[in-house]
């Protein structure tokens, strides 16, 4: 027998979603009830072509209170609540959940979010009418379900709710935060339950205020232990925790959470995160490959985090550890499974030019993964290629035909390779006064040593006379003088990372010869940029120098460690790391040494090492699965 339904709606200036959410559910619901709480826009006007059940409320800081005036106007057997920036998917069949007769559905809330990602949570948002339901929580608010669990029956709905609310800026989601920070106080100190403290929790961890947010979770926490909840509390207490410098303690709770809630993806993620920028590439590698096992599942889903986000993670991961072949392919990986992502195209286009990948097989990745299915794909595509500064921006300009504004295709001429594309822009910047092209236009001025437009960078720039002396020195070929300021040596180290990406080789030479000789202390910066363009056998030669100087520098020694390994100068490598154990005791410092004796095939200094990591570092996970015995090293 069918079932009749109400929707029930309390909105406020929802003027841009409102009509796409009753879209959704004219067909599937009997009554549209509708409470508004002030609104000032055209909320009522659009509400009013679905519906004559459109009542006022008077606001009084109470979220449960509206929902429940809300309720009392409807007429149905089961009552639908929605707010106005979600919408029914398509196809919705709400009378094929309702054969089964429950009390209550929970539903899937697919919650799209920026760059075309989304999590799922789950909430009770259709219910059974007139059998005492109503709702709790001036924030936060929830059915009374939760208490009276016992006399109640509901079921997973087989229908999901899509929400568009957090495409929002993130600004605007903590401002969110803020403005119900007084109400979920309130509510904390009249109800202090498990979930008003969890939420309480949240509402922090929402505001990045970590230290404030970590009791709340403990205490709920330890008030309800049972709860369907538990795993994103966990999840974000840990977060939290690792956030004010609580790694141990952060890993400790995953360490035995991911043992009680084995299928929650997301909780996994967040423990190889945690690994991961705490150096323990390892146990992070492990996380993330178990997300890859689970797929996206969970209380708690987040697009992509058993998928190409796990992906993403452990590209970082291998790396951070130098292993660069199982990085590319793990970015490989990351475009086959979501290549219409602007966000994993940036993070390969990116890789491509550390490589120095050609041009050609960069192009031949984007065309076989990345899906051109309209003119946003390709805006997207142009975006990602402008912001990189890709040499590839030209060519697809090119090939589609595109016209733009001037500074754009200024820049892709600049970034062509081609000196005389980039000449021609010469003359078209110096009417431009975009400061997002000042580094551009620094770049045409050092290549074509053209001192006149030194006046340019200094309005764009705001440089003081100190700068304004170097930079013109640098435009006329001349040496540099005087110390480099604070805010001028990041530009100059990126004028050299440009010269490298449009392979001006002599002139990146003559550049770091001039900030060398300039201040000695910039020879190991750009050893550091040699190493992140993988022009390895060079920065060894000029590290080595560097090393003779500061042989106790720690910073100097790792990467002289690093790149002797990815190299296979293994007998070299162990000098330095071996060097490196004694400046630096750190965890990251252990795991690097017991790499490079797995690469040498050195069970005995495998073992070494991985009995320094039990004692000193409790919560690594990985050297206890494969030595479950300490006494079974060598001491």
């Amino acid at each position: 027998m069918t079932k009749s339904i109400s929707l029930c709606m309390i909105v406020k200036n929802e003027e841009q979603y409102i009509e796409r959410c009753l879209e959704s559910v004219k067909q599937v619901v009997n009554e549209i009830v509708i409470v508004d709480t002030g609104s000032k826009d055209a909320t009522i006007d659009i509400a009013n072509k679905y519906t004559t059940n459109i009542y006022s409320f008077d606001w009084v800081n109470d979220f449960s209170a509206a929902r429940n005036f809300a309720i009392n106007h409807a007429k149905s057997d089961y009552i639908l609540v929605m707010d106005a920036d979600e919408y029914l998917e398509e196809y919705a069949d709400l009378q094929k959940d309702l054969i089964k007769d429950y009390d209550y559905y929970v539903f899937n809330i697919k919650n799209h979010m920026k760059f075309n990602r989304s999590f799922t949570h789950t909430a009770v948002r259709m219910f059974r009418n007139h059998v005492g339901l109503k709702y709790e929580n001036r924030l936060h608010e929830h059915l009374n379900i939760l208490e009276k669990n016992h006399e109640y029956v509901g079921d997973m709905s087989a229908c999901t709710i899509e929400h568009v609310g957090y495409m929002d800026e993130e600004i605007l989601e903590e401002k969110k935060y803020k403005r119900n920070l007084p109400l979920m106080k309130l509510e904390v100190q009249e109800h202090p339950t498990a979930y008003n403290l969890f939420n309480m929790g949240k509402t922090y961890f929402g505001m990045n205020e970590f230290k404030k947010a970590v009791p709340y979770f403990q205490k709920s926490y330890s008030l309800g232990k049972d709860k369907v909840y538990l795993p994103e509390l966990f999840t974000k207490l840990a977060f939290a925790l690792n956030e004010t410098g609580q790694v141990n303690d952060a890993l400790s709770i995953l360490n035995d959470a991911t043992v009680l809630y084995p299928l929650e993806t997301e909780m996994k993620y967040i423990q190889g995160i945690i690994f991961m920028n705490n150096g323990y590439y390892k146990d992070a590698e492990k996380c993330f490959l178990n997300c890859l096992e689970l797929g996206d599942q969970g209380t708690l889903i987040t697009e992509g985090s058993g998928s190409y986000m796990a992906h993403l993670q452990l590209s970082d991961v291998y790396e951070r550890s130098n292993q660069l072949d199982k990085s590319y392919n793990a970015r490989i990986n990351a475009m086959k499974v979501k290549g219409d992502s602007a966000h994993v195209l940036q993070d390969y286009l990116q890789f491509t030019l550390r490589i120095n990948q050609p041009l050609d097989d960069t192009k031949q990745i984007i065309e076989d993964y990345y899906r051109m299915n309209n003119i946003d794909d390709l805006q997207n595509l142009m975006n990602v290629l402008y912001s990189l500064r890709h040499p590839l921006l030209n060519v697809y300009l090119g090939k589609f035909k595109i016209t733009t504004e001037p500074h754009i295709h200024a820049i892709a001429k600049i970034y062509s390779k081609d000196k005389n594309q980039m000449k021609t822009v010469l003359e078209e910047i110096r009417d431009m006064e975009k400061r997002e092209i000042v580094q551009d236009i620094l770049l045409v001025g050092y290549i074509f040593k053209e001192a006149s437009l030194a006046n340019k960078i200094q309005n764009l720039m705001n440089f003081g006379n100190k700068e304004m002396k170097v930079i013109k020195q640098l435009l006329k070929g001349e040496l540099l003088t005087g110390s480099l300021s604070s805010a001028l040596q990041p530009v100059l180290f990126s004028l050299c990372r440009q010269l490298i990406i449009i392979e001006e080789f002599e002139l990146f030479q003559d550049l770091t010869e001039k900030l060398i000789n300039n201040d000695p202390k910039n020879h190991f910066g750009v050893c550091k940029l040699l190493s992140e363009f993988r022009f390895d056998e060079l920065a060894i030669d000029m590290l080595i120098v560097t090393f003779k100087d500061s042989p106790n520098n720690p910073e100097v020694v790792r990467l002289l460690g690093d790149l002797c390994f990815r190299n296979g100068y293994l007998e070299d490598a162990e000098i330095f790391y071996t060097k490196l154990l004694n400046l630096d005791s750190s965890y990251e410092v252990y795991e690097r040494n017991f790499r490079l004796y797995e690469k040498k095939n050195d069970t005995q200094g495998m073992m070494k090492i991985g009995n320094g990591i039990v004692e000193k570092f409790p919560a690594v996970s990985w050297v206890h699965e494969l030595y479950p015995v300490s006494n079974r090293l060598i001491k």
